[in-house]
């Protein structure tokens, strides 16, 4: 099922960030210090994509003196609505995606991607079913099988809550493979940089997140991707094979994306939208994506505004039917 979870990208908190910052002077005259927010703990996908943009943004000279800071909590609801409450604040941004949109249905959350300013959609990410180099877990297939004989003793490790991606991956795995998704043990960390020493220390058996997260262990030898969860196999993992290709009926996409405060003046989103898009254009952005295996998709305006749209509905239905009351 390809479903609302096909999606994108973004770690352009940090990029609409630096728009304000490259187009003029903050209150006094003096220069505007932007802050992108990555609303759960370093070290995981959303913190490397602004980490990463941010970089880029100096490297190129398009923005300086660009902030990343986290603020966890929630699968990332307290990040939206801080976000949310900072009406007008043309100085900061929020890095998100799908498990923003997830969590913020998942939780009940008073306020949702709706409530914000939508900036840019950049990239997309296949998850992928990650398992320590000396799992007894050699192929997907025999994960499955495993899995099938006894749901509740495989541990699931993901770094989303209820509602995000790393959640609702394994659900609608479960959910191809013959297995009822309200059996699946599933054990939520807040971001990837808190699910990897779960993993690596064996708190859990497989991990299912964007294979992103866990590119340096996977080179290293660490860890083992049984499989991918997008519809082509992954450059930057040769040799893995995709969920369909291994006989699973399964497309799992997720993506970034950046949003601001509600109530932003036109003349402040056009400058986020200009400077991301010159972001977008530059050659050292476009090697950032090959090294990552991050799928460029990259949209903005009416385009990004009604896929957002779409994205929150589609999720709150997905979430309705795969998280548990």
């Amino acid at each position: 099922m390809r479903g609302p979870a096909r999606a994108f990208l973004g770690t352009f908190a940090v990029l609409a960030l630096l728009v304000v910052c490259a187009c003029g002077a903050g209150p006094g005259g003096d220069a505007a210090t932007l802050r992108v927010m990555v609303p759960n703990t370093p070290g995981g996908g959303y913190d490397t994509t602004a980490r990463t943009a941010a970089r880029v943004l100096e490297e190129t000279g398009i923005a300086s003196g660009v902030q990343v800071f986290n603020l966890p909590g929630a699968g990332g609801t307290v990040g939206l609505k801080r976000v949310v409450d900072e009406k007008g604040n043309g100085e900061l941004a929020l890095q998100m995606g799908l498990g923003v949109v997830g969590a913020s249905h998942a939780a009940g959350a008073k306020v949702s991607v709706a409530d914000t300013t939508p900036i840019a959609r950049l990239i997309e990410e296949a998850g992928a079913v990650v398992v320590r180099e000396d799992s007894p877990y050699r192929t997907i297939g025999a994960l499955v099988d495993a899995w099938r004989e006894d749901p509740g003793r495989l541990r699931v490790g993901g770094g989303s809550f209820a509602g995000g991606p790393d959640h609702l991956l394994p659900m609608e795995l479960a959910q191809a493979v013959g297995i009822d998704p309200r059996k699946v043990a599933y054990v939520p960390y807040d971001g990837g940089g808190d699910l990897l020493p779960a993993l690596l220390d064996g708190r859990v058996d497989v991990a299912t997140s964007g294979f992103g997260e866990f590119l340096d262990q996977i080179r290293g030898g660490r860890l083992r991707v049984l499989a991918v969860t997008g519809e082509r196999p992954v450059g930057v993992l040769p040799g893995v094979p995709t969920l369909r290709s291994s006989g699973i009926d399964l497309v799992f996409e997720n993506w970034r994306g950046i949003v601001a405060p509600p109530g932003i003046s036109d003349t402040e989103r056009r400058r986020w939208v200009d400077a991301l898009t010159e972001l977008h254009g530059s050659r050292r952005w476009r090697a950032e994506l090959r090294r990552h295996g991050w799928t460029d998709v990259f949209a903005t305006g009416r385009a990004f505004e009604t896929f957002l749209a779409r994205q929150d509905a589609q999720v709150a239905g997905l979430v309705r039917r795969l998280v548990p009351e």
